[in-house]
């Protein structure tokens, strides 16, 4: 008997899933508690007593003491506009988180560290390639074209940065140049150093000697017979 061509094999359907078994399985390898587990059975105003509990408790404790915003107004929300986007903008600046938020909050984080960015870079191309990019990625953003927050992030001016750079980078060297200590000095430096040392030694020394000569050790004025006309050693009177 010969198969007809046209008649096709009826299809394997996969078997049946057990939601039970896949269930089991979620709570053995998720660690999700079953459905005979105790549930929490508070009521709303329990839920709000047992919050300011904790607050009062917290309090207590000094948890909220020299908070760094404490009597200040919260960034994003203070002025006369209000950013929406504030505490996320905040928490991707305060951890360095990239490739997670909108291009609006991530090329404003950018912006405000570019400068650090740009001063890594050892050369004037790498600093122009690096700013071409930026520029290019901020004019894509404004288009919205995958949506999100408006991109408020400007523009920046390459030769302006550049020149920046190289001042940032003049000044770096500069103070690293300043706080690099002098080098001893050479066997040949320390001979004349002791040279001297002994030259002016003697020089005091002599000069001392000299006015030593001069002087009464017992009064502090010239020496006996030294200027003194009535003195055997003085000069006669005229």
């Amino acid at each position: 008997m010969t198969p007809d061509p046209e008649r096709r094999p009826p299809e394997r359907r996969p078997p049946a899933r057990d939601h039970r078994v896949e269930a089991a399985r979620y709570r053995v390898d998720g660690d999700v508690p079953s459905d005979d587990a105790p549930r929490d059975t508070r009521t709303a105003a329990e839920m709000r007593a047992w919050a300011r509990t904790a607050i009062d408790l917290a309090i207590a404790r000094g948890e909220f003491d020299d908070l760094p915003l404490a009597g200040k107004p919260l960034p994003g929300l203070a002025g006369g506009t209000v950013d929406p986007d504030w505490w996320i903008r905040g928490l991707i600046e305060r951890e360095g988180l990239t490739g997670l938020a909108p291009p609006a909050l991530s090329l404003r984080a950018e912006s405000s560290g570019l400068h650090a960015e740009l001063d890594r870079l050892r050369s004037e191309a790498a600093v122009r390639s690096h700013l071409d990019d930026f520029n290019a990625r901020i004019v894509e953003a404004r288009r919205q074209l995958s949506g999100g927050p408006p991109v408020v992030t400007p523009t920046r001016d390459v030769d302006a940065e550049v020149l920046l750079w190289h001042e940032r980078r003049q000044a770096r060297r500069a103070a690293e140049a300043a706080a690099v200590p002098p080098p001893p000095p050479s066997w040949r430096e320390r001979r004349a150093l002791r040279r001297e040392v002994r030259r002016r030694e003697v020089d005091r020394r002599e000069t001392e000697r000299r006015e030593g000569r001069g002087r009464d050790p017992r009064s502090g004025g010239p020496a006996s017979g030294e200027g003194d006309p009535g003195s055997p050693g003085g000069a006669s009177p005229a």
